[in-house]
């Protein structure tokens, strides 16, 4: 790195200021929106044995869609289309879970009419042509999707949702074999088969579309097709309502959210697009 004089600066003092901007460039990326800390009670299922029994699930899913002729080939323009995307949010994941470092990341593509997509616990991700092809998304609104899907993963919400599930059932086992933790460890893989049936709560859908607008912003997608997005999701709903939306339906409430969000990351947004 080659020091610029500066006028009124003497050389040590240039230094330091140029250690100060060094170090201000590869601090952690700080939160612009405020969605609190996670759920303390995830830490009640181990996350490794949660990944492993969702990575099992992932990977049956993926043979019985292939046996269909459903499951995309790498040469699809589609699938290269979501991992291209993916490949831009991921490297901003980690802000949010450290474990994100060493996910195996997967992204595939099954032909459904299906509007839906989910990110597994560990990384895994699925899009069903569905949710593409019918809502006529653009890169900026699958981004949006993905952010959403992927934030579910970083925040832990499945493994948030088992534990609560164990908890009513088993009365936590008896205080988890007093803090042994090993019957419900257990229980993480037993309860693996329900992860793509999980519905998650109100809080947790306002998160992910909150984490989810960052990690899009912050690869350089259009903040604003959260919004376009959504309308989007509120239209195909209809009276009955599609999976994807889960417990959280698309609503007025939904969109203030993310407009009011909107100004926060824009300035994430424009910086990345400069880069």
């Amino acid at each position: 790195m080659r020091l610029l004089s500066t006028p009124g600066l003497s050389a040590p003092r240039c230094l330091l200021l140029a250690l100060a901007c060094a170090a201000l460039l590869h601090a952690p990326a700080q939160a612009q929106v405020d969605v609190g800390n996670a759920s303390v009670l995830r830490r009640l299922v181990p996350a490794e044995t949660l990944e492993n029994a969702a990575t099992q699930q992932y990977q049956e899913l993926l043979q019985q869609a292939r046996a269909q002729g459903a499951l995309a080939g790498s040469d699809n323009a589609q699938l290269q289309r979501l991992r291209g995307i993916a490949q831009r949010l991921i490297p901003h994941a980690v802000q949010w879970n450290p474990r994100a470092n060493q996910w195996r990341w997967e992204v595939n593509l099954i032909a459904s009419k299906q509007i839906n997509a989910f990110c597994m616990p560990g990384g895994k991700i699925a899009f069903y042509t569905g949710i593409i092809d019918q809502l006529k998304l653009s890169d900026d609104e699958i981004a949006m999707v993905m952010g959403h899907e992927m934030a579910h993963a970083l925040r832990e919400h499945s493994r948030e949702q088992l534990a609560k599930n164990q908890a009513t059932s088993i009365g936590i086992s008896l205080g988890a074999q007093l803090l042994g933790l090993g019957d419900i460890g257990s229980a993480a893989a037993r309860f693996g088969g329900q992860l793509l049936s999980l519905k998650f709560s109100r809080g947790d859908e306002s998160e992910a579309d909150l984490v989810g607008l960052e990690l899009a912003a912050r690869a350089g997608y259009n903040p604003q097709a959260s919004v376009s997005l959504w309308r989007k999701m509120g239209e195909a709903t209809g009276n009955g309502g599609i999976g994807f939306l889960s417990t959280h339906p698309t609503g007025p409430d939904r969109i203030r959210q993310l407009e009011s969000n909107v100004p926060r990351v824009m300035p994430l947004y424009e910086q990345a697009r400069r880069r």
